[in-house]
C-alpha cells in the first residue's frame, strides 16, 4: 500500500509539473543574428507565447557555422520544454550534408513541433541586364557554360542551393559567387559586379519596386500575391525547382507531449493571429502552422532532396 501511494504521489508531482509550465523563463534559440527573417518570427512567436502562457519567453542568439552551433547548443539542453529551438531550413535539412562535425543529427535529436512559415526565392537580376525572361537566362547559359554568374550569402545557403538546383533541373552551368552574408552579396548584384541570383522574396520585393532590380521568375507553387506578375518555375515548365525558405520551431528530443501539444496549438493561433498574419503575407511569407506529424514529414522530405542536390553538386561548407 506504502509503495502505490508513493508511486500515485509521484506520478501526480510530474503531472503537476508539466501543468506548471513554465514556472521559469523558456530559453528561444534562434542560430542566426538578430534582424533576419528567422529572428523575426522567433520573436513573433516569443511575444505570443508569453501572452497565451505567462512567464518569459528569451529570444537567445547564438549566430554561427551557418546555424549549426544554435543546432548543437539546442541539441544538448535537457528536453523539459524550457529550452525551444526557432530556425531556417538550413540547420534542419542542409548543414549535417556539408560537413561531418555538425555536432548533432536532425533527423534523431529533435522533437519537431511545427513550421511556422515558408517564403520562396525569387530568381533577380540587375535592372541593365540583357536577360528579361527565364528562357533568356536558359538559353544564355546552355550557350556559354559557366559564364553566367550568381551570387549567394555562401556556400550551402538557401540562395545557393536553389541555383544548384536550378542547373541540375535545366541541365546548365553557371558560376557560384558566394559572399560572407546576404548584404554584400545583394550590394553587388545592385551594382553589377554578378549577373543574378536566387534572392528570398522578403529582401528581394523593396528593390524590385524600386526598379533596381528585375524577378524573372518565383519557385514557389503557384504566384505570389505581392508579384503577381512574376511567373512561378512550374507554369514555365521547370516543376522541380519548386522551392521555399522555411523557419519552424523544435525542441530537445523528448518534450513532454502535453507541452508540446501546447507549444503546436500556440503556435498556430500565433500565425493565424489577425494582428500577424497580414503582416507577414505583406512581407512574402505563406502561413503554414502545421502539426508536428506534418513537419516531422516534411524535414524527412526535406533532408532528402538537399542532400541529393548537395551529393550531386558536389558542395562543401568550405
Amino acid at each position: 500500500m506504502k509503495k502505490l501511494l508513493a508511486t500515485l504521489l509521484l506520478g501526480a508531482t510530474m503531472a503537476g509539473a508539466h501543468a506548471a509550465w513554465p514556472d521559469k523563463p523558456v530559453t528561444m534559440i534562434v542560430p542566426f543574428p538578430p534582424g533576419g527573417s528567422t529572428d523575426n518570427v522567433a520573436r513573433i512567436l516569443s511575444a505570443k507565447f508569453q501572452q497565451t502562457f505567462g512567464g518569459s519567453f528569451v529570444v537567445d542568439n547564438r549566430p554561427g557555422a551557418a546555424g549549426m552551433i544554435g543546432a548543437a547548443a539546442a541539441k544538448r539542453a535537457p528536453a523539459d520544454g524550457y529550452t525551444l529551438f526557432v530556425s531556417s531550413l538550413g540547420p534542419f535539412v542542409i548543414g549535417p550534408h556539408l560537413t561531418k562535425t555538425a555536432g548533432y543529427d536532425p533527423t534523431k535529436d529533435f522533437d519537431y513541433i511545427s513550421v511556422a512559415v515558408q517564403a520562396p526565392n525569387v530568381l533577380a537580376v540587375p535592372v541593365a541586364s540583357p536577360h528579361k525572361s527565364l528562357q533568356d537566362v536558359i538559353n544564355f547559359e546552355k550557350a556559354n557554360p559557366g559564364k553566367m554568374t550568381f551570387a549567394s550569402a555562401g556556400n550551402g545557403t538557401s540562395d545557393h542551393l536553389t541555383a544548384e538546383l536550378f542547373w541540375q533541373q535545366t541541365s546548365t552551368t553557371g558560376t557560384h559567387v558566394p559572399y560572407k552574408g546576404g548584404a554584400p552579396a545583394l550590394n553587388d548584384l545592385l551594382g553589377g559586379q554578378v549577373d543574378a541570383t536566387f534572392m528570398n522574396i522578403n529582401t528581394a520585393v523593396p528593390h524590385l519596386k524600386a526598379g533596381k532590380l528585375r524577378a524573372l521568375a518565383i519557385t514557389s507553387s503557384k504566384r505570389s500575391p505581392i508579384l503577381p506578375d512574376v511567373p512561378t518555375m512550374e507554369e514555365l515548365g521547370y516543376k522541380g525547382v519548386t522551392v521555399y525558405s522555411w523557419q519552424a520551431i523544435a525542441a530537445p528530443k523528448g518534450l513532454p507531449a502535453d507541452i508540446k501539444a501546447k507549444l503546436h496549438n500556440a503556435t498556430v493561433a500565433a500565425m493565424n493571429d489577425p494582428a500577424v498574419k497580414p503582416k507577414l503575407l505583406e512581407l512574402g511569407f505563406e502561413v503554414v502552422a502545421n502539426t508536428p506529424e506534418q513537419f516531422t514529414a516534411f524535414q524527412a522530405s526535406e533532408f532528402a532532396r538537399w542532400k541529393k542536390v548537395i551529393q550531386t553538386g558536389n558542395i562543401t561548407a568550405d
